[in-house]
């Protein structure tokens, strides 16, 4: 089975405490700076580069039974390096784990793991074939799935974010499909007073992951 490549020291260190084994490592000086970009495609390799095994997805079913899970769902985040700012601030949290759709969107690449700091290595990430269904299935199990929308009347800090929570987040230039949102038990709005139009999509799952965090302090 072929391996796939990280880079960076958090990267690699949080891949040598997860659950993937580290098949090889390249490092400076012994390894020279034009190789490890050669092998990672990026110059910000921090002088190491690792070839893992595949990452070990979990099925989204294997998130409907935790108990007062908190799970974000990102609806057809493009940027792996926003798909990694989430899972840095969900593992940080505590989350039970991160729902990302099969196709159009991003998956765990070298780049998101980078961006995660390695927490990808640690948070269980479910690939689900259709994001709308995931939900229905979770408020079969309990769930109660807030989505997040600029126009929403209702603050986090409004809401019940204790026992089992999903939150759902889409991309900063269209939000979330409508059949998503629509497929949410309803809809949240973190409060801005500045003049720019939304947070970025990491910023905001990081808001709400924290205020869900202070409530089941």
């Amino acid at each position: 089975m072929a391996g796939e490549i990280i880079y960076g020291r958090r990267p690699v260190e949080e891949a040598e405490r997860g659950r993937r084994r580290v098949l090889r490592v390249w490092k400076a000086p012994e390894t020279p700076e034009t190789k490890l970009v050669e092998l990672c495609g990026s110059s910000d390799h921090q002088g190491i580069v690792a070839e893992v095994e595949p990452y070990p997805y979990v099925s989204g079913d294997d998130l409907l039974g935790v108990d007062d899970a908190l799970v974000v769902v990102l609806d057809q985040i493009q940027d792996p390096r926003n798909l990694g700012a989430v899972c840095r601030s969900a593992e940080a949290a505590g989350a039970a784990g991160v729902v990302i759709p099969e196709r159009r969107a991003a998956a765990v690449t070298a780049a998101a793991c980078k961006a995660s700091a390695g927490a990808v290595e640690h948070l269980s990430i479910a690939r689900v074939r259709n994001i709308s269904d995931w939900i229905a299935a979770a408020k079969d199990a309990g769930f109660w799935v807030w989505g997040a929308d600029g126009n929403a009347q209702s603050a986090p800090w409004d809401l019940d974010l204790t026992g089992k929570t999903a939150l759902v987040m889409g991309t900063e230039e269209k939000g979330m499909r409508t059949r998503v949102a629509e497929s949410c038990d309803g809809l949240v709005a973190i409060p801005q007073r500045g003049r720019v139009d939304s947070l970025n999509v990491s910023a905001a799952a990081s808001v709400l992951l924290f205020e869900a965090l202070r409530q089941r302090s």
